[in-house]
């Protein structure tokens, strides 16, 4: 049963908030979130996915740094929705940004623990996270796309990411910085397209 006063889950709650705190677009947000109850996935099938993506990935001679696991973050209103992506796993077709690559092709998942959503975070607001293992493997690139013909996937490659811009206007809307920090990521081979990309692998919801 989940017990969430046991120590696995408290220490589960540090693990999770210390990837939260630690991927921070704005330093004011440590101040700003309080986090309660973690719960762990354990989906067998998405991590052993996660290791053949890697592996694959490895055998076609991918460096160190691009099967390296980092994390990415997505947000949701209710809790149920929360576990069925961890249930389902992040499918395409689920995004409503389509500046970075065709929301068909692909998924959008947040760089940032703090940018999850392209309108800003109200005092008293709920909603669960759910923290993500993401191996990026080899990464574009692209210039935002504002038009409905939408950027494909790039062949060779397995993620977009939005021009960096290094100084970013301080009038940067939120809803700029929510699509400037997404990574769209797909996983095409022989022109089909993965429903459910391996290397993204839900980790902890929060």
């Amino acid at each position: 049963g989940f017990h969430p006063e046991s120590k696995e889950s408290s220490s589960l709650l540090q693990t999770a908030v210390s990837v939260l705190q630690r991927s921070y677009l704005d330093s004011k947000s440590q101040d700003g979130f309080r986090y309660s109850q973690a719960t762990l996935v354990e989906n067998d099938v998405f991590l052993s996915e996660l290791k053949a993506f890697a592996q694959a990935k490895e055998a076609a001679g991918y460096s160190q740094e691009e099967l390296e696991e980092t994390f990415a973050f997505l947000l949701f209103d209710n809790e149920d929705e929360a576990k069925e992506v961890c249930q389902t796993g992040l499918r395409v077709n689920s995004s409503s940004i389509s500046t970075l690559g065709d929301p068909a092709k692909g998924v959008y998942i947040s760089k940032y623990a703090d940018c999850l959503h392209p309108r800003p975070w109200h005092h008293g607001k709920l909603g669960y996270i759910v923290i993500c293992k993401l191996i990026k493997g080899k990464v574009k690139v692209v210039s935002e796309n504002h038009t409905t013909s939408y950027t494909c996937p790039s062949p060779g490659y397995d993620c977009h990411v939005a021009v960096s811009r290094k100084n970013l206007p301080s009038k940067t809307s939120h809803g700029q910085a929510f699509a400037q920090s997404q990574y769209y990521v797909y996983e095409v081979s022989d022109d089909s397209t993965a429903e459910r990309p391996r290397q993204i692998c839900p980790y902890i919801v929060i």
